[in-house]
């Protein structure tokens, strides 16, 4: 608001600027006395369309013209500084913060991201693929253009404060992603999320092996070190590209158009196929889909698991297919 304030006074000192201008032009240009060219001045800046005091010679006109010219220029600046006031003044605020804390109470299973620097810019696109409600937590937002809508809002606040959480609906949240910079940070949050949300899911960004392993102490069910993926993934595009290559094609990037991988989990799958075997799916004659992984409620993953393991609750089955066929899995499942 001081730097609006600033602006503002700034405002104010080019229009007096203007004034003293004009009537010391007007005074000298056109020959007029000092209230003659005052009046000219503020009936020209004004736009008031009233007539001249007299004839005004080429001078004058021309000088007319520069005043008018500073006139634009001059309320063009006063209006975007008073459109900028206006909406961060207090009541405006007021107003939006109410609209917002409505909307987040809607949000149920929705994901909470926490830090919108590179890795969390990323992380909210692959979230928008899968049209997931998101709540973005960062501490500075001024210098972040982002438009808030019905599925994706971002507050600002510190996400180590528990009071941060709750605004943005860690009670009601399925997960949350700490994206901060500093360890110590993400590793407040991981506590506090637990803290008020025992059963949500928690995925954090480390700068180290030791640091990631605290994290997964706190309460992390995964930790990602971005520098570790980065440099295992240009080592792998050198000694195996082709399987890199391959990989890729499983692309998850477009949802609902290049989706080659899905994820079933117990609760996705219809009544009667509840502790049935994962060939009772038959999903390879429905959908032309193949399932290749298994992941029982322990959280094990099985490669190409037998047709008789059993889909119990917690567990989760991955599937593979060609984009439609996945597109013809989801419409099956009824999965969003």
């Amino acid at each position: 608001m001081n730097r609006i304030r600033n602006k503002l006074f700034i405002a104010f000192l080019i229009f007096v600027f203007v004034i003293l201008l004009g009537t010391i032009g007007y005074h000298y240009f056109s020959d007029l006395s000092w209230l003659e060219s005052v009046y000219m001045t503020v009936i020209t800046f004004s736009t008031v369309g009233f007539g001249e005091v007299e004839p005004l010679n080429d001078a004058g006109k021309i000088f007319t013209i520069f005043i008018i010219i500073c006139n634009i220029i001059v309320y063009a600046y006063a209006i975007s500084i008073l459109s900028e006031f206006m909406i961060n003044a207090p009541i405006v605020k007021n107003i939006i913060r109410k609209r917002m804390e409505k909307t987040i109470l809607k949000f149920h299973n929705h994901v909470i991201l926490v830090g919108f620097g590179r890795n969390g810019t990323q992380a909210l696109e692959k979230l928008k693929t899968y049209n997931k409600d998101v709540i973005i937590i960062e501490k500075d937002t001024d210098e972040i253009e982002f438009e808030n809508n019905d599925k994706h809002i971002l507050i600002e606040g510190d996400a180590t404060q528990d009071d941060t959480l709750l605004n943005a609906g860690i009670l009601n949240a399925s997960a949350i992603i700490t994206t901060l910079s500093t360890d110590a940070d993400n590793l407040y949050v991981i506590l506090s999320a637990k803290q008020l949300n025992p059963n949500i899911r928690i995925i954090s960004r480390a700068s180290n092996e030791n640091a990631a392993k605290k994290l997964k102490f706190a309460g992390a069910h995964n930790v990602i070190l971005p520098h570790k993926i980065g440099g295992e993934y240009m080592a792998s595009l050198l000694v195996t590209p082709g399987l890199i290559e391959f990989l890729q094609l499983l692309s998850v990037e477009e949802r609902n158009r290049r989706t080659n991988l899905e994820e079933i989990s117990f609760d996705d799958c219809p009544e009667e196929y509840h502790n049935k075997s994962i060939a009772s799916l038959d999903l390879r004659k429905l959908t032309g889909c193949t399932i290749v992984g298994y992941k029982n409620p322990d959280g094990e993953y099985l490669i190409n698991p037998d047709p008789e393991t059993k889909i119990v609750k917690g567990s989760t089955v991955i599937i593979l297919g060609q984009p439609y066929q996945i597109k013809k899995l989801n419409e099956l499942f009824d999965i969003e």
